[in-house]
């Protein structure tokens, strides 16, 4: 039984790899997590009714309460076998207009509440005798942004700490994927970019595509690194 946990589940790339996941047949039970419990329901409607889940409207960056939460889902499902990181945040200032409370969200909900939630993930899939997580950066986080710099470095320290995982869980057969998407059609993108034509960009799906083939991919040999994933047609 494969149980598989998805931040971000709400909208945006999380819900559209929840759809796409949902068609995989080595997948038993899915655990969707956002603050949004309406767009918690339409992604359970777009997905496929032959998978279980579960729907947890939860605000990660309570990170004192994320323990209690992983441990009611692995008493409830007997394993956490995939752990998807997709929840994210992003309100862009410039420098000097920015305030202690932006950059203290923003890492908190793009970094501290993923490794957070990884460490008590992980304490679990060490039972395994194989598991994955994902973790979703951005190419903000390995190129300069001005305006975006709170959330381009929280994307940065996904990167790095995706990396570091990947060595130090080895052990525990854990392989860690990192995916950093270039622009792609989401309602955060809509905040970092609101001019932009969303139509002429990168779709959802295109990363969820990404994020299902590495998860069926048993050859794992893309573990560890910064996956870019952009459409240079657009």
């Amino acid at each position: 039984m494969t149980t598989v946990i998805i931040t971000g589940a709400s909208r945006g790339i999380g819900r559209a790899t929840a759809v796409k996941l949902s068609h995989c047949s080595q997948v038993d039970n899915m655990v969707l997590i956002a603050t949004n419990y309406d767009g918690l329901l339409e992604t359970q409607r777009q997905m496929s009714s032959g998978v279980h889940s579960e729907l947890i409207v939860f605000d990660l960056s309570q990170l004192w309460n994320i323990d209690q939460m992983v441990q009611s889902i692995y008493d409830k499902y007997g394993s956490i076998d995939w752990l998807l990181n997709i929840a994210g945040y992003a309100d862009p200032q410039l420098l000097l207009d920015t305030t202690i409370d932006n950059l203290s969200q923003t890492f908190t909900v793009n970094f501290f509440s993923m490794a957070i939630l990884t460490k008590a993930v992980v304490k679990f899939m060490k039972l395994n005798e194989q598991s994955q997580i994902v973790n979703v950066a951005s190419t903000a986080g390995s190129t300069p942004r001005p305006g975006w710099s709170a959330y381009a470095a929280s994307k940065a320290a996904v990167i790095n700490f995706s990396e570091t995982l990947s060595e130090e869980l080895a052990e525990y057969h854990i392989a860690v994927y990192c995916v950093s998407p270039g622009r792609t059609a989401t309602d955060l993108r809509k905040r970092l970019a609101p001019e932009e034509d969303p139509t002429t960009i990168m779709q959802p799906e295109d990363v969820a595509y990404t994020i299902y083939t590495l998860l069926t991919d048993e050859t794992q040999c893309l573990a560890g690194q910064d996956l870019i994933v952009r459409n240079k047609k657009m």
